[in-house]
């Protein structure tokens, strides 16, 4: 009778090869099931809520998908605002050199007033604005109306140029909500506004403005700083929208109007420094206009830059913001971060 155990041997060597093939088939399926499950992480697009502005393109915001809704996930994206005031004087290269600066960043833009010299007329923005800043007419989601603006009756220029987006409500001032910041713009120019007293038709609306707001952190813009170590100086009309914005726990305020780059600790309507619970102050009155030298030390003031046009850069995170201005000859020349109150 003829030895059966290399048969046996070998009937069991291709059961445990068969085992083990089957054992890394279904092993390797599982890793491409959890892979596949996994889907496409998501994007580092802004998420933007304008009111009545239509979303920005993914090229503008720097990514290749579309915008999210803030709020849509756990963690809103990051918003980015480059911008500055007192900006297009036909004089002047300053506005082209500045709007050069600005086709080089992401995000949307912001002016803080006097966008084109000398009076804001139709004319103005047409010749002197329109060829530089205005080639980011559609990223300018911000426009904000200072006194040269006014120097034409009524701002026509101002208004007719930016149309819907410096007026949606057909007055001067407005509010958005970006992200979980909320951004107010306000109209400085008091008397031609029609006040910025509490009691003033503007007053009233920033107090129900504010108090109506769920943001997380608070940005406001206008153009007459109420601190400054520039040659005009402190502005002690805009006293109560620092009242209001203060009551209501706001970061940070961006002024122009001095033509200068300066940089405030935070404070208290009073100009007392108050940490972490105060206001921080930029003034970047920088974008194109003549420039001017300081004139005085104004109390708090922590950064000071005479003489050179550029930027003001902001990324307002979810619960933070981070700051840097971008002079048009060189490199960052003042950057920092804060958390919102």
């Amino acid at each position: 009778m003829s030895d059966s155990r290399p048969i046996r041997r070998d009937a069991a060597l291709l059961v445990v090869a068969f085992v083990a093939t089957f054992v890394l088939l279904a092993g390797g399926w599982a890793v491409i099931s959890r892979a596949s499950s996994r889907g496409p992480s998501p994007s580092g697009t802004a998420a933007v809520i304008a009111s009545g502005l239509p979303s920005p393109s993914p090229a503008e915001l720097g990514s290749s998908s579309a915008p999210s809704i803030p709020g849509a996930s756990d963690q809103p994206q990051s918003i980015v605002l480059t911008g500055a005031g007192d900006i297009a004087d036909c004089r002047l290269s300053g506005a082209q050199k500045t709007s050069d600066l600005l086709l080089e960043q992401q995000g949307f833009v912001f002016t803080a007033g006097d966008s084109a010299y000398e009076d804001g007329t139709s004319k103005d923005y047409s010749t002197c604005y329109a060829p530089t800043w205005g080639r980011l007419l559609d990223r300018t989601i911000l426009p904000t109306a200072g006194n040269h603006d006014w120097q034409t009756k009524g701002a026509a220029g101002y208004l007719a140029y930016f149309g819907a987006a410096a007026a949606p409500d057909g007055v001067t001032w407005y509010s958005k909500d970006l992200g979980t910041w909320h951004v107010v713009v306000l109209d400085s120019d008091c008397a031609l506004a029609g006040g910025c007293d509490p009691t003033s038709p503007q007053g009233k609306w920033l107090a129900h403005d504010l108090a109506a707001s769920t943001a997380h952190c608070t940005l406001a813009i206008w153009h007459h700083p109420r601190f400054s170590s520039g040659e005009h100086g402190d502005d002690p009309q805009t006293a109560p929208f620092w009242t209001m914005l203060y009551a209501a726990g706001a970061e940070l305020i961006v002024n122009g109007h001095d033509h200068d780059y300066e940089r405030f600790a935070p404070q208290d309507p009073s100009g007392k420094e108050v940490r972490p619970t105060g206001i921080r102050e930029l003034v970047v009155g920088t974008g194109g206009a003549v420039l001017r030298q300081f004139h005085t030390l104004a109390a708090n003031s922590e950064f000071r830059l005479a003489g050179s046009w550029g930027v003001l850069r902001l990324t307002l995170h979810p619960a933070n913001y981070d700051w840097e201005f971008l002079p048009v000859d060189g490199a960052i020349a003042d950057s920092g971060s804060a958390l919102c109150h």
